[in-house]
């Protein structure tokens, strides 16, 4: 039932194929307002954009960091939710955009929902992908089995970071569509040091993926890829996105001008 090529399978399995790194975004969504949030996710669609990751706001993002709390709480403020973020999807895919699309939110808000409904919810509009940082591997049962039994339900994205360690195969095992790399480190010491401890760990995760390795810290520009660009199958941006974005009045040109910039010089 669930095992159908979810978007963002088929689109990463069409970037392996052509031997390219995959590009993936994240932005809080919300803003600049409903509509021009999904002005911008069709901009980056165009443009080449691999997978967008929407931030569902939520009033205490204690996994995020300033760049993103900042964010959140301003979408908040102009009136965001769940529901208007659902509808905001159903416009998009009206619209005949089909770019994979991920929804990275707290378990607060799925649970506040409603599991079976949310699960639904996201079948019938066209959310293709979840990523849950509060929800640890030992909780994801329940929501896995209501996924489990859901046509078209959304893949359950896991997130890795240093201090997985000797966890990362078990986390693996069944793992959809990519691996979330995240980062534990902090850039203290030195620079050199934090370099080698980085490569050591996305090797580790490279090592015992089936599916492909994302990096999630750190990117800004694709030459910030380049010391990685063998062990991980692509990269994604946030933090500096939504910073770019804030820059630049959340201009659609300014998110495709980038977007393409970026996955050209990555697979250049």
């Amino acid at each position: 039932m669930g095992m159908m090529m979810n978007r963002i399978e088929e689109r990463l399995q069409r970037v392996k194929e052509k031997k390219e790194k995959a590009f993936i975004t994240y932005m809080t969504a919300g803003l600049p307002d409903m509509q021009g949030c999904a002005e911008l996710v069709k901009a980056q669609a165009q443009a080449g954009i691999d997978v967008v990751e929407l931030g569902i706001p939520f009033s205490d993002p204690v996994a995020d960091g300033p760049v993103i709390q900042a964010a959140s709480y301003q979408s908040i403020q102009r009136g965001t939710n769940l529901p208007k973020v659902f509808e905001m999807v159903e416009h998009i895919r009206a619209d005949g955009c089909q770019v994979p699309l991920v929804f990275m939110m707290y378990f607060n808000t799925v649970l506040h929902y409603g599991l079976e409904e949310f699960v639904e919810k996201c079948a019938g509009v066209g959310v293709d992908g979840l990523i849950i940082p509060d929800l640890p591997f030992e909780e994801q049962k329940q929501l896995q089995e209501v996924i489990d039994r859901a046509e078209n339900a959304p893949i359950l994205i896991q997130l890795v970071t240093p201090v997985s360690g000797d966890r990362i195969p078990m986390l693996l095992e069944k793992a959809r569509g990519f691996v979330y790399c995240v980062s534990s480190m902090g850039v203290t010491g030195q620079a050199a040091d934090f370099h080698k401890n980085v490569l050591e760990y996305l090797q580790r995760v490279k090592s015992v993926s089936k599916i492909p390795v994302m990096m999630g810290f750190g990117i800004r520009t694709a030459a910030d890829v380049l010391p990685m660009k063998d062990m991980i199958d692509g990269c994604i941006v946030g933090s500096h996105f939504i910073t770019l974005m804030e820059e630049n009045h959340y201009s659609p040109e300014a998110a495709r001008e980038y977007v393409s910039t970026f996955k050209k010089e990555m697979n250049g």
